[in-house]
């Protein structure tokens, strides 16, 4: 098991390549949550996750010159490859040949050999290993390693410090290892403060794990958080949670597209999906009291063509788009009257598609899809009642 001396340890080690990354207090996220929401800004750290932290702890225990090798999507292989670099050794990560641009760019800027090799990073994992036996090196497991995990524990110390009215502490969750390390060092320094893990609901890989009583592969992914969709963690980790862990709770994707919008507008961070999974389970109502809750941010790694995705898909669930078809008489100005109804409603117009035929028109009628930007969601039904009293057809489609 890791003990707080083994995280202190960590800590001591690894103070002197990290940044400070204070919790601040959100006024604006605790009135939208009814609670204090504090945020712990992992994403702040350097190669922008909180990975750094165990892959250096691991690494800079290593004989002189020995090169490392490792598998990750994204944060872990940056924290890896950064970690080889500032102790002076050769790194290669093998990453799935889906893996985001901007973090294999990132990754290979720290000095490091990329192989796009494998589906799932699990695939790369059993590369890594193979490779490490055959050309020599030593393998650094993303979360199952008691060195990993007792450096990402170092963030469990730096939260008692910083928010020590806290009585909840969310930790996002893929194969287990920050919520093992958070929670043990949580539980040893603030053993009255609850430490809750957020899996994604497509990738439940320790909750599946806990129901089983041993760690379970899953046979499939389903999340956009790459950074916690991991197939299976380990026995390690599990003995870990059961000890320190008080709950674990899963979002949905549609959740987690909401909170990364939120963070964005109301906290001005912008974090990948997830680093957002805690701030989703606090604005879902999935955790327990209303006193103050720490929320880790655990990564901030997002590839800018997804990041539009998930704030348009964001945006949508958040009621800020409304579609609508319209069905009316084909007539000259017919286009227009509507239009000019929606300026008078105060509706900035996103797109328009304007059609003569379909099954369901008569002869004499035109049919016109048109979304539009709004408040909410309450202001949707507004919408369509306003336009259904000025004698137009009106269906929502969004």
């Amino acid at each position: 098991m890791i003990t707080l001396d083994d995280i202190e340890d960590a800590r001591r080690r690894v103070a002197p390549v990290l940044v400070p990354t204070p919790v601040r207090h959100s006024p604006a996220l605790s009135r939208l949550a009814g609670r204090p929401v504090l945020l712990k800004p992992e994403y702040l750290q350097r190669t922008g996750s909180f990975k750094i932290r165990g892959a250096y702890n691991r690494i800079s225990r290593l004989p002189e010159g020995m090169p490392v090798v490792a598998a990750s999507a994204g944060n872990h292989a940056q924290g890896v490859a950064l970690a080889a670099a500032l102790t002076g050794r050769r790194s290669t990560i093998f990453m799935p040949a889906g893996a985001s641009l901007p973090k294999v760019e990132a990754t290979a800027a720290y000095g490091a050999e990329v192989r796009l090799e494998g589906q799932v990073v699990d695939d790369c994992i059993a590369l890594a290993r193979r490779h490490a036996e055959v050309h020599g090196g030593v393998y650094v497991p993303p979360f199952d390693d008691a060195d990993v995990i007792a450096g990402q524990g170092t963030v469990g110390l730096e939260l008692a410090e910083e928010a020590p009215d806290a009585e909840l502490v969310v930790v996002p969750t893929g194969g287990g290892g920050l919520l093992a390390g958070v929670a043990t060092a949580v539980q040893h320094t603030r053993p009255g403060v609850r430490v809750v893990g957020v899996e994604a609901s497509g990738a439940p890989t320790v909750a599946t794990a806990l129901a089983a009583g041993h760690p379970v592969p899953l046979e499939e992914l389903r999340t956009m958080a790459d950074g916690i969709a991991v197939r299976s963690t380990s026995t390690l980790i599990l003995e870990l949670v059961r000890a320190h862990v008080a709950a674990l709770v899963t979002v949905e994707e549609v959740e987690l597209s909401r909170a990364m919008l939120v963070l964005v507008e109301r906290a001005k961070a912008v974090v990948e999906p997830a680093g957002a999974a805690g701030m989703a389970a606090v604005l879902a109502g999935r955790l327990p009291g209303d006193g103050p809750v720490v929320v880790l941010l655990s990564g901030g790694n997002v590839d800018p063509l997804l990041l539009t995705r998930i704030i348009e898909h964001g945006l949508a669930a958040a009621g800020r788009y409304l579609s609508l078809r319209v069905v009316m008489r084909d007539r000259p100005g017919a286009l227009a009257a509507l239009t000019a109804e929606l300026a008078a409603l105060g509706l900035n117009v996103l797109s328009v598609e304007h059609h003569r035929w379909g099954r369901t028109l008569a002869p004499d009628q035109v049919e016109v899809l048109v979304t539009v930007e709004t408040r909410n969601e309450a202001q949707h039904k507004e919408v369509v009642e306003a336009l259904a009293g000025r004698g137009f057809v009106v269906e929502t489609l969004l």
